[in-house]
């Protein structure tokens, strides 16, 4: 690792964070909207909710009824409402429809988030060099190696898709949406707990105070306007070749 390490101040990397999160939460929308209409993710909702009102229409009764007021209702009553919610749910054509429905919505969440991360996390981060979102350009910080070389593809590949949005941010939603949807909730509660407790110890404890995708990936942030950053190892070498004969040569002349 080199000495004169310009790490970038916290105030820019988070000002660059919230910068490029708004971008990509923008562009997740967008994209979202976009899948949903080509997909037919509401036509099967709406499908759904059709079914839903005939089985209502037929049996006579509401789905939407509060508990209080389904509790008051006379046995013969809630008889009828648990009938038509039974017959509702084991519908041949409510269950095709609720698996299409699960299924689109996961690749909607999937891609409507990697998309936008693979244009502002991988190919703008390519185009403006260093690792550079529009965030970091803006407030003036780069990536690079830890030793100082310039990061390769492979490496900002895998900061961005491995760390940000595989680990920092797909697995975390979906624990989320686990402990929303009583899913698995204990094992959603312990898994968040413990990406939450890794990130914050890799912040506070680590060497050079980095998250985890900078942990995986071997790169660091850093103020680009100060940081020497080399094209290749071997220019690195060079460099430390020159600066240990440049010290040598002083030493002599003390």
């Amino acid at each position: 690792m080199l000495l004169d390490l310009q790490k970038a101040s916290m105030w820019k990397r988070i000002s660059a964070y919230i910068f490029d999160s708004i971008l990509l939460v923008m562009a997740a929308v967008g994209v979202a909207f976009l899948l949903s209409s080509a997909l037919g993710y509401d036509a099967y909702v709406a499908d759904r909710e059709q079914l839903r009102s005939e089985y209502e229409l037929s049996y006579g009764v509401s789905f939407d009824i509060e508990r209080e007021e389904y509790d008051k209702l006379a046995e013969q009553d809630r008889k009828k409402i648990d009938d038509a919610y039974a017959a509702f749910a084991t519908d041949p054509e409510v269950n095709r429809i609720d698996i299409l429905i699960l299924n689109l919505a996961l690749v909607i969440i999937v891609f409507s988030i990697l998309v936008p991360f693979i244009l502002f996390e991988v190919l703008v981060p390519r185009a403006f060099g260093h690792g550079r979102t529009l965030g970091k350009k803006i407030f003036g910080i780069g990536v690079m190696r830890v030793d100082g070389v310039k990061i390769s593809s492979f490496q900002l590949f895998v900061r961005a898709i491995l760390g940000k949005y595989t680990l920092e941010t797909m697995i975390p939603l979906f624990l989320i949406l686990s402990l929303l949807f009583n899913i698995f909730p204990v094992v959603g509660l312990l898994g968040l707990a413990v990406i939450l407790a890794v990130q914050a110890a890799m912040l506070l404890f680590s060497q050079l105070h980095s998250p985890i995708h900078d942990m995986i990936a071997g790169t660091v942030t850093v103020d680009y306007a100060s940081q020497l950053i080399f094209d290749t190892p071997e220019a690195l070498l060079e460099y430390k070749k020159k600066k240990q004969a440049e010290m040598a040569e002083r030493a002599e002349y003390r």
